[in-house]
């Protein structure tokens, strides 16, 4: 973990769709400024396909090395930051060391979508435009940065 950036975890119940999502926008949007990781309470054999193809095909984003992992392999890990993306990880979230932030991202699970392919790949995308969205509302406005006198 690099020391210049502040350190977080998405956790989840799959740890195959929100949180993952969650990490790989993280690392790309705001990769600046912070290093993230993502596990769940239960993960799931396999990150979802749907996952991986929204990445890919909206984000250009790679992650074909993603996996789901669980919580258990960051225990004693210190993160400045800690967000849940379930409610159900919200309930069961583990004690971390140190004293991270903790937030609650409320965002239904694609993965429970019904439907044909192209419903469940709207699903997805709409769920990575809502952690995406959620980056966005929290960048510094850049030219208002650069252009105060």
């Amino acid at each position: 973990m690099e020391q210049n950036k502040q350190t977080l975890v998405f956790l989840c119940t799959g740890n195959s769709a929100r949180s993952i999502f969650a990490e790989y926008l993280t690392n790309k949007i705001c990769g600046d400024r912070f290093e993230a990781y993502s596990a769940g309470s239960q993960p799931k054999p396999a990150v979802n396909p749907y996952t991986i193809r929204v990445l890919r095909d909206y984000y250009k984003i790679d992650a074909s090395q993603a996996r789901s992992k669980s919580w258990d392999e960051f225990k004693g890990t210190q993160f400045d930051i800690v967000i849940t993306v379930c409610d159900n990880a919200k309930e069961s979230c583990p004690v971390f060391p140190g004293q991270p932030i903790l937030a609650h991202w409320s965002i239904p699970d694609p993965a429970e979508t019904t439907g044909t392919d192209e419903q469940k790949l709207r699903t997805f995308r709409e769920t990575a435009q809502q952690i995406q969205l959620g980056h966005l509302l929290t960048q510094p406005n850049q030219e208002t940065e650069t252009t105060k006198h």
